[in-house]
């Protein structure tokens, strides 16, 4: 398989040195020594999508910068072969913005006032080479925005001005690419994107994905536990399969009407042989008194990857949990879990938790950058960085996701197939969390009356 050739800037350490400033007697307004502080951080002339925002532990004039990095937020961009491309046909440059006070709008007014802006020039082609280019480690001062600061180099000046510690890296992050030929509840093919689509390479096709939104028994054939499993992993994935197919009870009239269980998206190899499966094992019901799929009673589907030579010998591989956020902006909220079998209990590891807008849509994205949980030092169960990611569309459009996979996770064709069918998971959680006032699409429910 070809890669594709994606960079990944890192920026972490990040600490602010603030100079002596009186504090105003009246005590009003901001004051950057008492006030929290935060940097946005984005490509010059780059899409405002990459732009990130992370808090500035402060620092006094006795603190190093390795007392304090261990509290800062360590910030990722991420860029496609579109960008690199484009960034290395030229100079790239990160753009660090500074500002003091808190974070977001009243009234669509920031209260937040800026200390300055720094520039970090980045060598993106060289990290798209294959070398890893450490762009900037140390501090830096920040110049006052729109001004001559600059030009001020005497020993008063720049004692007046700010400092920013950072670390800025890029590192080459080749990542294998595939596309939905179409929605995947309309069993479409997958195809692979060569590394060298942006020259005029083809898409290959490498697997097809089939959907059931149906209940009929013997829809279970495929997905039954075979002597590869342990007893206690092949009862409880039995047991899972029956609500599925059968209903547990929690969901009321209107949600049995609609029918929000039992669908299964199966992904075959070229041949035709099952190589992965998602399955809804919980169905996504309205919370009592509501219309929606809560946080406390969210849906679930089990990820599975086909084991040994027979089609139908499977196991689980992970658990992922939505429901619809409540908040002044409609969102998917997801939760992912690794699942290991340990004899007779189930041992779960978390690897993703966040939310998706039901409007604009956006990524779910496995990465250890991203994951508090994995910031804070917690068991992460794969090696390297970047994990995964599949892009999400809002309610109402047509969805084709694609999917990005890290190389060093892939060792086979069955590794990305696992990754293809919890892409297809994510994307039809966006239709199962739907509001109950709204009607499911004719493909969601083609065999339900039967």
């Amino acid at each position: 398989m070809d890669p594709c050739a994606f960079v990944r800037l890192t920026v972490d350490q990040l600490l602010l040195k603030l100079p002596a400033v009186p504090r105003p007697s009246s005590g009003a307004g901001v004051h950057p020594s008492t006030s929290p502080c935060f940097c946005t951080l984005s490509l010059q002339d780059h899409p405002a999508s990459l732009s990130r925002t992370a808090l500035l532990p402060l620092a006094s004039a006795a603190t190093g910068a390795g007392a304090a990095a261990g509290h800062a937020d360590t910030v990722v961009l991420s860029l496609d072969a579109e960008a690199v491309r484009r960034l290395s046909a030229r100079p790239a440059e990160l753009v660090v913005s500074v500002h003091a006070g808190p974070m977001g709008t009243n009234c669509g007014i920031s209260a937040a006032r800026a200390l300055g802006r720094v520039r970090i020039p980045v060598d993106v082609a060289r990290a798209a080479a294959g070398e890893t280019v450490v762009a900037r480690d140390g501090w830096v001062d920040v110049g006052k925005p729109g001004s001559a600061s600059a030009a001020a180099s005497s020993a008063a000046a720049a004692a007046a001005r700010a400092q920013i510690h950072m670390v800025v890296r890029a590192e080459p992050d080749p990542r294998y690419v595939f596309q939905f030929g179409g929605e995947p509840e309309c069993g479409p093919v997958v195809y692979q994107v060569p590394g060298g689509a942006a020259g005029g390479g083809q898409r290959q096709p490498v697997f097809t994905c089939r959907f059931s939104a149906g209940r009929r028994a013997s829809r279970s054939r495929s997905l039954t536990p075979q002597s590869s499993m342990t007893r206690s992993t092949s009862r409880r994935l039995r047991s899972w399969l029956s609500s599925t197919l059968h209903g547990d009870g929690r969901d009321g009239s209107r949600a049995s009407r609609e029918q929000r269980k039992g669908w299964t998206v199966t992904i075959h190899d070229l041949s035709g042989s099952p190589v992965a499966a998602a399955s809804m094992v919980t169905p996504f019901v309205p919370s009592p008194g509501s219309g929606r799929v809560s946080r406390a009673n969210p849906g679930s589907w089990l990820i599975l990857q086909a084991t040994g030579a027979g089609p139908s010998s499977w196991k689980p591989w992970a658990r992922l949990e939505a429901w619809r956020e409540r908040g002044p902006v409609d969102a998917l909220g997801y939760r992912l879990e690794l699942v290991f079998d340990s004899g007779p209990h189930e041992c779960a590891v978390p690897i993703a938790e966040s939310s998706i807008s039901t409007k604009r849509g956006g990524q779910f994205v496995i990465d250890p950058a991203t994951f508090p949980e994995a910031a804070a030092g917690a068991a992460w169960p794969f090696a390297g960085g970047f994990v995964m990611g599949s892009t999400v569309e809002g309610e109402g459009r047509a969805s084709r996701p694609t999917v990005q996979v890290g190389v060093q996770h892939v060792s086979c064709m069955g590794d990305v197939a696992v990754f293809v069918a919890l892409s297809a998971a994510v994307d039809l959680c966006m239709d199962a969390c739907k509001l109950f006032s709204q009607r499911l699409r004719k493909e969601l429910c083609q065999d339900q009356d039967e």
